[in-house]
């Protein structure tokens, strides 16, 4: 079966990805949704799943057993995977040392080490022509002061996404990574940035939707980077030509 694997899937972007997903790859069949909430994941396969075969995996990405569970799951269907979105994120603001370990430990087990081990995990079982998407961020163009951890996550993953995609280029597997700005999800609640930063205050926040449409097509397209709306096309750009000492203060949240 084509299949399509999301993580994150249970809010926000993993959402979107899930409700848009048929209209962009009609061809996939399968779809396999990965988060903690077994309910959410439930109602979505529910609302979104008709004509698809929906197998849903209740799994907290930041726990090392849920990769032997992936890994099974894999090993057992032998999926033909036509589609990876590594969604599955956090983030949180406040300096280093000032907030307590695990919070800060948590952002690199779930942007970092579960990206890379669900990747490592699916791409024996990924065909020519298969996308993987991974959802980076603006954070990754600098540093980011009292989200330095956050910021350094998603630095890797647009790294990571650069490197993957030369290495599967004669594979006919496509790599892009997504680097939205702020959106009006649980994200900010979660991470306590709703209403304690005035840098997201004033940026230009993204719709989750276009976020996803514009994912979808830049990763059919076989682009390695997609970065929605002007406003931050332009950071990206200026990000690579100033100094680094000038963008942190700018930079800064």
């Amino acid at each position: 079966m084509k299949t399509a694997i999301i993580t994150g899937a249970s809010s926000g972007l993993g959402t979107e990805f899930v409700r848009l997903l048929t209209a962009a790859f009609p061809e996939i069949e399968s779809l396999w949704l990965i988060a903690r909430r077994r309910e959410r994941l439930e109602t979505l396969a529910a609302q979104y799943g008709d004509g698809l075969d929906v197998r849903v995996l209740p799994l907290d990405l930041c726990d090392e057993s849920a990769f032997k569970v992936l890994s099974f799951e894999l090993e057992s269907q032998r999926p033909d995977v036509q589609l990876l979105v590594n969604n599955a994120g956090c983030g949180y603001l406040g300096n280093l040392g000032e907030m307590d370990t695990a919070t800060q430990t948590r952002m690199t087990k779930l942007n970092v080490t579960a990206l890379t081990a669900v990747t490592n995990s699916v791409l024996p079982y990924i065909s020519r022509g298969g996308r993987i998407i991974n959802v980076s961020s603006i954070a990754s163009f600098c540093p980011n002061a009292r989200m330095t951890v956050y910021s350094s996550t998603k630095a890797y993953v647009s790294s990571f996404t650069r490197g993957l995609s030369e290495e599967l280029r004669r594979r006919g597997v496509y790599v892009t990574a997504v680097c939205p700005g702020p959106m009006e999800t649980e994200f900010l609640d979660t991470g306590g940035i709703a209403g304690n930063s005035k840098m997201f205050d004033t940026l230009p926040y993204c719709t989750p939707e276009k976020v996803v449409a514009g994912a979808y097509a830049a990763a059919l397209a076989g682009r390695t980077f997609y970065t929605p709306k002007l406003f931050y096309k332009f950071y990206r750009v200026l990000a690579k030509i100033i100094p680094h000492s000038l963008k942190l203060k700018l930079a800064k949240t």
